[in-house]
């Protein structure tokens, strides 16, 4: 559910994701890719596309093009950053800040497409060629970083020059400044030596956790060998099973995929207790060295290490503050107080929750039956099928994905925003499975290219995300090529893929992500689409939420995939009720999470458990905040923690919760005006999506609702929610 943070290297400065390069990039075109061939073969990421959009034109892309275009690009962007720095002029917002931000484009593009693949379609020979870019990208970001005379010129623009700009310009001037020096430009010498090894080490271990992880959860499947244990699955989703099964070699007939969660949603329907217990321990135990293989807290505890490091390096008490700086909580102070408000009014309806699964478990287990975190799933699902006579077996019949997609995320967008999509076959994709949309504003002109890909497969990832082959800019002229990467399992050949109404809020989540980048109208790629404050950036995702049960949308999408009749109304009812049903576990498992990443991220650099202590060490700091509970583990556990080790979510988890709460504002604002007024819509396009990160994140949300601070009792109010059904409405934003 997040946005892709994959581009380049992950975690180091943010100078070389923000250095879009070169005009004169298509010269580089006529670099060879295919080495000791007579026949000379044009590299076509080194080319302009000649698709719509410029959309990368993966027909004639080979997977050995992507190494010698990015070393062409490497090169490129070098001998931009020397022009810039070899001019004798007085620098200039135009030969300086203008000049870095056109300096890298042709690396971008190719990075963008690049970085992609690595998270969604990572087969031997892209994970290979990862191996041997990073190195070559760190060492490009460490050089760009500390180039104290590039440096220099950018600080005398910023000194001399800043507050006669205006707009954009003025806004481009302070985030490239401030980037160079949170980046460490202004440390000194033997400082800057430590930064520059710091970063090149992250970013080998980032690598090392984008390669191992995968492989950890992928390798966790459990094996099942006859159909009468998969009891209570029903014949769609044995069939899945069995199709995973023969896609990973049919060491059994059967077997179950492990999702990234740490709760596996399967849990749910099977009978089989020792099943259930051995999905979820394959789960928890994906990486944690139970498989000695399979161990990645060797790398979470340097990797913690080196963070301390330099937050100390850059000034700060630790990493937690350094890198809440730029975000709208601004330091770890403040997210600690909202987080142990939400606990103290979360854990008793927690610990009632709990004792009232375990009781109706044992009305049919007897009354010594305990409850365990694997069985949690399971009797709450029998006990809200009693309580509210329904089960996802009931609904999933009427999620059907295409239905989701089209008849409901895109019947949204096209109510509200005034969007129009068109199928485009004819525009080439990395895999089979995908489908590609033409975007266009309601007067037909072309807005966006939207790619989904929502199946999973070996080669991907878990999770679920938002990313861009390239990102809107009126200064490139170029519109936005946006994605949509998620794992949900492909039905069999001729059958409709069903969802649960998780999976299909997800969708909607994911997709709110999307319109952010493709409804973006700035004119500097830095500043466009979603490149926003990371505890704002899940807010339009979350917001998108609500339209999946605003009623006029549901009832359009909502249809049985084989009849396409529309959800009884009984039904319908009985499901939009579930949807608040035992909701503390699933604000408990995100709370879990956010405390693990930020203990994690408070500690001084020789506080820092070693890999051996690293259970340990998760489990007192869960101790500690008072939620150290076993049947409500985190959503995440240290060892397969991706948003934080291997993406851009490091002591920034907590924005999930953080921006449910402006979502929820926002939705709020939407209700009272017309949730489904054109003129909302324009109004939010215009004054939010629009903007990137060209203003004051805080600036914009009130220009919008008319707030001066975002109001947090929406949120306090879903936690105050019994056990039963009522409280929250049936649109308030999920919890991620």
């Amino acid at each position: 559910m997040e946005i892709n943070k994959a581009f380049i290297t992950i975690g180091l400065a943010t100078a070389l994701l923000q250095m879009p390069v070169a005009a004169d990039a298509q010269h580089a075109g006529s670099a060879c890719c295919d080495h000791g061939n007579k026949t000379c073969r044009q590299n076509p990421l080194l080319q302009k596309s000649s698709l719509p959009f410029g959309a990368p034109d993966f027909a004639r892309i080979k997977e050995t093009d992507y190494l010698p275009a990015i070393e062409a690009a490497v090169k490129q962007q070098r001998e931009n950053i020397q022009k810039i720095v070899d001019n004798k002029a007085k620098p200039t917002f135009a030969n300086t800040i203008l000049a870095y931000e056109n300096s890298g484009v042709l690396l971008e593009n190719v990075s963008n497409v690049f970085f992609g693949l690595c998270s969604a379609h990572k087969t031997p020979v892209i994970a290979d060629t990862e191996k041997k870019v990073t190195p070559l990208l760190t060492d490009l970001d460490n050089e760009i970083s500390f180039n104290q005379k590039l440096f220099e010129r950018i600080k005398y623009v910023y000194d001399h020059e800043y507050k006669s700009l205006t707009g954009e310009d003025q806004r481009l001037t302070k985030v490239i400044y401030k980037g160079f020096v949170r980046s460490g430009a202004m440390l000194s010498a033997d400082k800057m030596q430590r930064m520059k090894q710091i970063n090149s080490r992250i970013s080998d271990l980032q690598q090392q956790w984008g390669n191992l992880l995968p492989e950890a959860t992928n390798n966790a499947v459990v094996w099942v060998d006859s159909k009468e244990k998969l009891d209570g699955l029903s014949d769609a989703d044995i069939a899945q099973c069995k199709k995973d099964a023969e896609s990973r070699g049919a060491k059994a007939p059967y077997c179950i995929v492990i999702i990234n969660t740490t709760q596996q949603p399967i849990l749910a329907s099977l009978r089989n207790r020792d099943l259930r217990r051995q999905v979820y321990e394959a789960s928890i135990h994906r990486a944690d060295g139970t498989r000695p293989e399979f161990n990645t807290f060797s790398i979470v505890a340097e990797m913690a290490r080196l963070r301390a490091e330099k937050g100390s390096l850059m000034g700060y008490a630790n990493y937690a503050d350094y890198s809440l700086e730029n975000t709208m909580a601004k330091n770890s102070q403040n997210v600690n107080k909202f987080l142990a408000q939400l606990i103290k009014e979360y854990s008793p309806k927690a610990d009632a929750e709990t004792r009232a699964i375990e009781a109706y478990a044992q009305k049919t287990e007897g009354a010594d039956f305990k409850l365990q975190p694997y069985d949690r799933f399971y009797y709450s699902a029998l006990m809200k099928k009693e309580v509210l006579n329904i089960s996802d077996d009931e609904v999933k019949p009427y999620f059907n994905l295409d239905s989701v997609v089209e008849k409901g995320v895109f019947y949204a967008a096209q109510r509200v925003y005034g969007l129009q999509f068109k199928l485009r076959p004819d525009i080439p994709t990395y895999h089979p499975d995908m489908k590609v949309f033409e975007v266009s504003n309601a007067d037909g002109s072309p807005l966006a290219l939207f790619y989904c890909d929502y199946y999973r497969r070996p080669t991907k990832r878990g999770g679920a995300w938002m990313s861009a082959f390239a990102k809107q800019s009126r200064e490139r002229h170029q519109l936005p090529i946006i994605y949509n990467v998620c794992n949900y399992a492909k039905a069999p050949e001729g059958q409709p893929s069903l969802l649960t109404w998780d999976e299909a809020t997800t969708l909607f989540h994911e997709f709110g992500h999307a319109l952010h980048g493709m409804l973006s109208d700035c004119r500097y790629n830095t500043l466009s689409g979603t490149a926003v404050a990371r505890d704002f950036v899940e807010m339009p995702s979350q917001f998108n939420e609500s339209f999946a049960s605003i009623p006029e949308i549901f009832d359009h999408y909502v249809r049985h995939a084989v009849t396409g009749a529309p959800m009884p109304a009984d039904l319908k009812k009985r499901m939009l009720e579930s949807i608040n049903f035992q909701t503390a576990y699933a604000l408990g498992e995100n709370l879990a999470a956010t405390s693990v990443d930020m203990a994690w991220h408070l500690m001084k650099a020789d506080e820092v458990p070693t890999a051996d202590k690293a259970p340990l060490f998760e489990s007192q700091a869960l101790k500690k905040v008072g939620l150290l509970n076993a049947q409500i583990p985190p959503r995440y556990s240290t060892s397969y923690f991706n948003h934080v080790w291997g993406g851009g979510y490091a002591a920034g988890y907590y924005s999930y919760l953080w921006t449910e709460v402006l979502a929820v504002n926002i939705a709020d604002y939407f209700a009272k005006h017309g949730a489904l007024d054109p003129a909302v819509g324009k109004a939010f396009r215009e004054k939010i999506l629009s903007r990137g990160n060209t203003k004051d994140q805080m600036e914009m949300f009130t220009d919008f609702t008319g707030m001066t601070s975002p109001d947090a009792s929406g949120l306090r109010s879903r936690i105050a929610i019994s056990s039963g059904v009522t409280g929250v409405p049936s649109d308030s934003p999920c919890v991620r």
